[in-house]
């Protein structure tokens, strides 16, 4: 498939903003291919490029400044991710995210490890942590006014890996991890064509019946807040 013109790659671009969520440290100086990786792994789940499209391992070194070296150790960790696929004599595509997948892979997983995650939360979760989700879901309020996909996700993601780290399963969370590039790209996509104040408020539901520690009720407003509908629908 031909490459269609983009603006060029940022290189470091920070997902999440740091005056908004202090308990996020600034992050070390990071190898070359980390940064590349990360600017990789951005454009594709935010859509800059199309399912399917080719990734011209020239290009993109130009473009971000670098040598073939990180571009071909970045494709190789995303192809681990499930982000990008290669092929013999073409190289490495991008794999997008169906609705097949998010409705009969991703959000089954999810159910499953965010339903146990959840539970095992309620019996560990303290005020202080439930004030860290409460910032998650202020920064997704701030987010729906003034239209910021990205920092609605962002915020949305950290949201769930703060209760599944609460849970003190550790193989949960590495799980999600296994997951999570496919999670936030399907997240992307989905937002694209959702009220992005009415994912604020679902979490703004969902740490409420967390707070309530009502097993059942968390149970119920989790499973609705998970299952979504094809965009369009």
């Amino acid at each position: 498939m031909p490459s269609s013109p983009r603006r060029p790659l940022a290189v470091g671009v920070e997902s999440r903003d740091s005056a908004a969520a202090p308990r996020r440290a600034p992050k070390p100086q990071r190898p070359r291919h980390q940064h590349v990786l990360e600017a990789l792994r951005q454009a594709i789940i935010v859509g800059s490029y199309a399912d399917g499209e080719r990734l011209i391992e020239d290009r993109i070194a130009r473009e971000l400044e670098t040598s073939r070296g990180p571009v071909r150790e970045a494709l190789r960790q995303l192809e681990h991710e499930g982000l990008v696929v290669s092929y013999p004599y073409r190289g490495a595509v991008v794999l997008g995210v169906s609705d097949v997948e998010v409705h009969e892979v991703l959000i089954p997983i999810r159910l499953t490890l965010e339903r146990f995650s959840f539970s095992k939360a309620l019996e560990r979760m303290a005020d202080a942590d439930f004030a860290e989700l409460a910032k998650d879901v202020w920064l997704m309020g701030e987010a729906a006014q003034s239209g910021d996909l990205m920092r609605s996700v962002d915020a949305d993601v950290a949201f769930h890996e703060f209760v599944l780290s609460c849970s003190g399963q550790p193989h949960t969370v590495q799980v999600w991890r296994s997951i999570a590039p496919r999670i936030r790209a399907y997240f992307f996509r989905y937002g694209r064509t959702s009220d992005l104040g009415r994912i604020a408020a679902e979490h703004g539901d969902l740490l409420g019946a967390l707070r309530s520690r009502d097993h059942g009720l968390v149970m119920e407003v989790l499973d609705r807040h998970i299952i979504v509908s094809t965009p369009g629908q």
